[in-house]
């Protein structure tokens, strides 16, 4: 593994097992010439044969003890993470509840918002703007299908994991979106029923190739659809390397987010800065008007109202004001016979009174989402004095110089009684990181590099169900690990977690899963 440190989960190679190289080099003969007599070469030659046969044997017991040690390591690491934490369902602090201090209009619009985020929308626009659109690429047909563990708002359900939500008691729903009404899809290799909702990357244009096409859907305005729209062919994009995952963010105190100041997060990043450990963060801007960008698995999107439109039009193919167009799979031409509703499909309705868009209503729902509350002690399988000892080794190993606890929001004219002067605990600094190798998918966003990433807020951590950007492990241990490899900023910090005792980094993970 050249230079970079050996992962506890690997077998070392012999010099850090304790075998080390003869002298600290490699021997050669000539380092046993010179005047000596040949008898006395041979006696020497002879030795030294002994002498390597004796260190390669010890060396194979050592290595054969490193394999057991390694191997039950392995596995005691990986149990430290007792994996999704339970709790009632209905608590005043429970994901998904409105934040406190919103007056009786904006928690009516908060719950239309709601409705409206866990719609499931059709081909056909029969119904109205807003009311269908879906295609003619999709991942799937609602925003609450994906967003929605522990709670609506949230990430990729599953069927292991407390409290079972989602379209089928908690299984995956693209397993099954792309055959509905008809349709004709084939499901993604990386697709399963216990695995995370994806989205797909192509790594030689940055851009989302949806999943799934409406071909063969009955759902349509004029029957029969005539549209042929093949899907992808991710098995040969696999095999070119061209591949790259994201799985849905959680929006739980997005308006909080939304409404710290671009003082704030910078005055953090100067602040928590640390050349010992190679942490230096930067924000992601708007190549528009320059300023601080924070949504998204690379900080790409300025707003909410920008996030929910991309969002609308990338992951279920609706046009909409702010993504007016129609979107296959570029830069091919979408064939005609798949364009089967005007645009945008959803729009401000004015007659016969204002209605908002769906965008516009999704923004208001995750802007007066609350954020999610720690939890610890009866019910929730934490026990509350290893969660604040782990709090401790948090801060002490350095995982808080990016994870930053919290940061304080501006006024806000939204909701003034809500968002503003607000903590938001949020474990995070907004900012991009270098995070190496091993994260690196390869793609670019605005400023943010093939291997760069937005600091993932960790609150709410305790009851999520994968991890990563590409959701690859389900376990907190492997998640960590993952941030160690050549060119991350995370390294020394993981280094300092490995260095740790077994009792230290059991703390670690039961914090973390009390967020």
């Amino acid at each position: 593994m050249g230079a970079e440190k050996m992962r506890r989960y690997e077998i070392a190679p012999l010099e850090t097992l304790g075998v080390r190289r003869l002298g600290g080099h490699r021997p050669t003969w000539a380092t046993l010439s010179g005047k000596r007599s040949s008898k006395r070469r041979n006696v020497l030659c002879v030795s030294f044969t002994f002498l390597v046969l004796a260190v390669c044997l010890a060396a194979a017991a050592v290595q054969a003890q490193g394999f057991n040690r390694e191997g039950n390591l392995a596995g005691s690491l990986a149990s430290l993470d007792p994996g999704p934490r339970p709790g009632p369902v209905n608590p005043p602090t429970k994901p998904g509840n409105p934040i406190q201090g919103l007056t009786s209009g904006q928690l009516s619009a908060f719950q239309n918002g709601l409705a409206q985020f866990i719609e499931v929308e059709p081909v056909s626009l029969a119904a109205g703007p807003g009311n269908g659109g879906l295609g003619p690429t999709y991942n799937s047909d609602s925003c609450g299908s994906c967003h929605s563990q522990p709670a609506t708002g949230g990430t990729s359900p599953s069927m292991k994991a407390f409290p079972f939500v989602g379209n089928i008691a908690g299984q995956n729903p693209q397993f099954t979106v792309g055959q509905k009404n008809g349709a004709t899809n084939s499901i993604p290799p990386f697709v399963t029923a216990n695995g995370p909702v994806r989205e797909a990357r192509f790594k030689s244009d940055s851009g989302v190739h949806d999943l799934f096409t409406i071909q063969g859907r009955t759902d349509v305005s004029n029957p029969p659809n005539n549209c042929t729209l093949p899907q992808p062919d991710f098995r040969a994009e696999a095999a070119r390397g061209n591949l790259s995952f994201r799985i849905p963010t959680p929006v739980f105190g997005a308006g909080l987010i939304e409404n710290i100041s671009e003082n704030t997060i910078l005055a953090n990043l100067a602040s928590s800065a640390s050349p010992r450990l190679g942490i230096h963060g930067v924000p992601n801007r708007s190549g528009n008007d320059g300023s601080i960008t924070r949504f998204g698995w690379k900080a790409q999107n300025k707003s909410l109202l920008i996030f929910a439109g991309e969002a609308y039009n990338v992951e279920m193919g609706i046009t909409n004001e702010l993504f007016p167009d129609e979107r296959g799979y570029p830069p091919n031409p979408i064939p005609a016979a798949c364009l089967l509703n005007p645009t945008p499909e959803d729009l401000t309705v004015f007659d016969p009174s204002l209605s908002l868009s769906d965008v516009a209503q999704f923004a208001v729902f995750m802007r007066f989402l609350d954020q999610p509350a720690p939890a610890c002690g009866i019910g929730t399988g934490i026990a509350c004095a290893q969660a604040a000892a782990g709090n401790v080794v948090f801060m002490q190993i350095g995982c808080a110089n990016c994870h930053t606890p919290l940061l304080t929001t501006t006024t806000s004219e939204f909701a003034p009684a809500a968002l503003s002067g607000v903590q938001a605990n949020l474990f995070s600094d907004l900012a991009l990181h270098h995070m190496g190798t091993r994260l690196a998918d390869g793609i670019t966003q605005g400023n943010a590099g093939p291997d760069q990433f937005r600091t993932s807020p960790l609150w709410g951590v305790g009851q999520r169900v994968f991890f990563l950007h590409d959701g690859r492990t389900a376990n907190l241990v492997q998640a960590i690990l993952e941030h160690e490899s050549p060119g991350s900023e995370a390294s020394q910090v993981v280094e300092n977690f490995e260095g740790l005792s077994l009792q230290d980094e059991a703390n670690l993970i039961v914090f973390l899963r009390s967020l």
